[in-house]
């Protein structure tokens, strides 16, 4: 939901349902099991074989911890949820009491691609992903707003430049 204020816009989006597998949580499950494995390895079998299956346990935690830092990597610059704060050059993202304040820089790109925006900075490297609009106006509007356009209120429209967005 897209309100105007005295400065930009506040956005309420709207949190899409996650396509991604859980495989994180498995691989998780698996190395929980496999510590319980080795606990009864080392009680169970002769030493050699004890440590070897304590030495798999600690490369199967460094592969997971590796992964979850790539996917946490990954995740930094998605926002799905919460509500957006607009304004020229910033935006704020106030997800469930947590916020984080955005300051765009001149030489980062706002892509409009369906009804997400990606912002961009100057080597085409994604710094931002943000989807969950209820329209493809709604995220026409905030690029319009995160780019400077003034936007005016008109009854039930939105007035951009020469654009009409109801």
């Amino acid at each position: 939901m897209l309100k105007l204020t005295d400065d930009g816009a506040k956005i309420t989006l709207q949190d899409q349902p996650k396509t991604t597998d859980d495989g994180m949580f498995w691989f998780g499950s698996a190395l929980l099991i496999g510590a319980v494995a080795v606990a009864l390895a080392m009680s169970l079998l002769p030493e050699r074989l004890a440590i070897g299956a304590l030495a798999l346990l600690i490369i199967g935690s460094f592969i997971f911890n590796r992964k979850r830092q790539q996917h946490k990597k990954a995740m930094a610059g998605v926002i799905s949820s919460g509500i957006l704060w607009l304004r020229a050059g910033e935006l704020v993202h106030d997800n469930q009491g947590k916020r984080q304040h955005i300051q765009l820089t001149d030489g980062d790109k706002i892509m409009l691609i369906g009804e997400q925006l990606q912002i961009v900075d100057c080597d085409d490297i994604r710094k931002y992903h943000i989807s969950g609009f209820d329209s493809i106006q709604e995220a026409t509007a905030a690029k319009a707003i995160l780019q400077g356009q003034a936007l005016g209120k008109r009854h039930v429209n939105i007035k951009m430049s020469n654009e009409l967005i109801s």
